[in-house]
């Protein structure tokens, strides 16, 4: 039996809602095929996006999309994404799958998809290829209300009224596929790039810098020493690999119980990154002004056998919702640094919400996690005292549960655990610490195999059902979590 003991007074905070962010690129089908569809499809659609994806985008209340990538974004020159559609210059997007882009989607349909599914744009600037004065021109174009050169082509392009733009990454990967940039290089870049990154009348910018890849310390520390006072925000990208060979990461479906629990073990590991980095984040800035901003995290696998390998288009089972789940658990039990974080990505790639085919759709069951979750969104984190069990596999141990809860608005207490053990049960009593609530209701997503998933042909496969075997008493809850499941409880 595990002891849990509810601890209000000891939280950290506001769960930021950006927590629960999104990630959209120029990247295999994520944006073409996965939003947009063009105005002459005979998929239903709104402005040439796809009504299906936009309506369960709604649903689970996107609170900001990041865009236009990832690598894409530092080879993106946003002028050949604005104007009459047919006269915008066509490129290869080397990146990723060495396909034709035809800037069809650019800065005016991403802030429409914005508004049509109501979350804040979070745009990602070019440092790597782009010059400094591309970069003081779009923010300008964006956001600038006044007269000038390129307020004006907005404004010819359609848009009187400047758009509201709160986040700007300036640059990413800069360490990698973003430049190949030493810490000290884009340090002293980032600082002069981020001086024209303007706040324009009343729009006022949070500006991103590029943090570390995973484990390196290194870029951090140099990053806060040297521009910390210039930020608003640090990122860091960590990726779940199975095997942690990006030669052969593993396969999304075909694995057992091994892999399984080498995914849950390696995922687990983004607690110690956000320790260790922000540990160094608090040497320079201990008041915590400067966010961390988890902007690309979830699993990456071998990409599904048939299909382009720079498309990054895998399928999604029970396993991505245990790793979805013990993320989002993290991200709330450290609210006080991390107030955002985008999960790769939005649709058809990677740890996807969902996939699409024609006119089909698929919701994951990653989805359906963020659909669980999305009641911690702005509400004040709840500390949890407990001491896991272990979940032993051969030589190797992981804690068996993940817990973080939260109270919204009304006053509900939402306590949400994963159980990563593949095959048993864990009992919990939680002492609430009050024996005010009378009622608990609870969702739970779970299958009976370890491989269970949603599919073009049986896309409900896998979905939320009612969860009735929780009982409350003098305020103590009883529940046994099964196997393998994510749960989330209710108590009012």
């Amino acid at each position: 039996m595990v002891q849990v003991t509810v601890r209000p007074q000891a939280g950290k905070g506001t769960i930021n809602k950006n927590i629960y962010g999104h990630f959209s690129e120029h990247l295999g089908r994520c944006i073409y095929e996965g939003i947009w569809v063009g105005h002459d499809s005979p998929i239903p659609n709104t402005e040439g996006m796809r009504n299906d994806v936009l309506e369960a985008l709604r649903e689970l209340k996107v609170p900001v999309l990041r865009w236009p990538g990832g690598c894409f974004a530092d080879e993106y020159h946003w002028q050949d994404g604005i104007g009459p559609a047919e006269q915008r210059p066509r490129m290869i997007n080397t990146h990723w799958g060495g396909v034709v882009e035809n800037n069809h989607f650019g800065t005016h349909e991403f802030f429409r998809l914005c508004e049509l599914i109501g979350a804040e744009p979070y745009v990602n600037g070019n440092l790597g290829s782009g010059t400094v004065h591309e970069m003081q021109q779009w923010v300008e174009y964006m956001t600038f209300d006044g007269e000038s050169p390129m307020a004006n082509l907005r404004r010819a392009n359609g848009k009187e009224e400047p758009w509201k733009l709160s986040y700007f990454g300036v640059g990413n990967e800069n360490w990698g596929c973003g430049g190949n940039m030493r810490p000290e290089y884009y340090a002293d870049e980032y600082r002069r790039y981020a001086t024209y990154v303007r706040n324009y009348g009343d729009n006022k910018i949070t500006k991103i810098a590029c943090g570390p890849n995973s484990h390196d310390y290194e870029w951090t520390e140099v990053l806060m020493r040297n521009a910390g006072r210039y930020m608003d925000a640090l990122t860091l990208h960590y990726y779940t690999l199975p095997t942690g060979d990006w030669k052969s990461k593993g396969s999304a479906l075909d694995f057992g119980v091994t892999e399984w629990f080498t995914t849950l073990r390696r995922t687990l590991e983004m607690e110690e990154l956000i320790v260790k980095h922000s540990a160094i984040m608090d040497k320079y800035d201990p008041e915590k002004r400067v966010g961390l901003y988890v902007d690309e995290w979830g699993t990456w696998y071998d990409v599904e056998p048939g299909t382009n390998p720079g498309f990054l288009y895998q399928q999604n089972t029970i396993r991505d919702a245990l790793v979805a789940g013990i993320n989002l658990n993290l991200f709330n039990n450290h609210c006080d640094r991390v107030t955002m974080a985008n999960i790769a990505q939005l649709v058809n790639v990677l740890q996807a919400m969902i996939l699409t085919e024609g006119d089909q759709i698929v919701l994951t069951p990653t989805y359906h996690v963020f659909e669980m979750f999305k009641v911690h969104q702005d509400a004040q984190h709840v500390a949890l005292d407990f001491t896991s069990p272990d979940y032993t596999y051969g030589a190797e141990k992981i804690p068996q549960l993940s817990l973080s809860a939260s109270t919204d608005g009304t006053g509900a207490l939402h306590i949400s655990i994963c159980n990563l053990h593949h095959e048993s049960d864990a009992p919990v009593v939680i002492d609430l610490a009050d024996d005010s609530r009378s009622t608990v209701s609870g969702t739970i997503l779970a299958h009976d195999s370890l491989q269970g998933h949603n599919s073009f042909e049986q896309p409900d496969a896998v979905l939320p059902q009612p969860f009735a075997g929780a009982a409350l008493d003098s305020g103590k809850l009883s529940l046994t979590v099964p196997a393998a499941s994510v749960l989330v409880v209710k108590l009012q």
